[in-house]
């Protein structure tokens, strides 16, 4: 049998320089743009003919950050605090036998022109900035879509949004077009679900500044961005 190999055609250009923060799903944060930048080989403007006619792409992707030489059967989900053991083909764990990842995400703008053309604007992307992308597929509601589909034992952890508390004065700090994006990042609540400490500053970076803030509850402060 041929040994496979994967080429990486494209990056991520994301707002998030490291993995917190970062969402857990495609999706949860509508708001949040990406760019699908390609790599050299690959800028071909015919590669991406007829994609116009679609609302929304898959993303393969590969967990750049979590390769390892070995792989266990169970892993520990962080939505049910870090405390039970899963097999890791039941969840979606970045430490895979394979760090392969599967995102979908609206896709907002084509460019096909420019020195870094063709390159796709997408929104809703749980990718870090730099992640490798070794296929885009465009997503087919008739075939993709399964609203009658049963989501394990993430049905019974899904949180309610935290309320955020975002002062004008440190949210102005950030650019307008982002802020949005930003609050509904932290309304999801980018912690470890194992860390409920209400006196610890949490911090991330996003859009080239260092968010900081605090959990008490359901109740989220924004302390501020740096």
């Amino acid at each position: 049998m041929q040994e496979i190999s994967f080429k990486i055609i494209a990056k991520i250009k994301s707002d998030f320089d490291t993995k917190f923060g970062v969402p857990r799903q495609s999706g949860l944060v509508p708001g949040l743009k990406s760019r699908i930048r390609f790599e050299p080989e690959f800028r071909n403007a015919d590669a991406l003919r007829g994609l116009e006619g679609f609302s929304h792409l898959w993303i393969a992707w590969i967990f750049s950050e979590n390769i390892r030489e070995t792989w266990s059967p169970t892993v520990r989900p962080p939505r049910l605090g870090g405390n039970k053991r899963l097999g890791v083909f039941a969840t979606r764990s970045s430490f895979r036998p394979n760090p392969l990842a599967l995102s979908c995400v609206k896709i907002e703008e084509i460019h096909l022109d420019g020195d870094e053309g063709p390159e796709i604007v997408v929104s809703g992307a749980d990718l870090m900035d730099g992640t490798p992308i070794v296929d885009i597929k465009p997503y087919i509601p008739y075939t993709d879509a399964r609203p009658e589909a049963i989501g394990g034992f993430t049905d019974s952890v899904f949180k309610n949004r935290l309320h955020v508390n975002a002062p004008a004065e440190i949210l102005n700090k950030l650019e307008s077009e982002k802020r949005d994006a930003l609050v509904a990042v932290l309304e999801q609540d980018p912690r470890p679900a194992y860390q409920d400490d209400p006196e610890r500053i949490y911090g991330f970076s996003f859009a080239g500044r260092e968010i900081k803030f605090r959990v008490d509850g359901d109740n989220l402060e924004l302390v501020s961005i740096d």
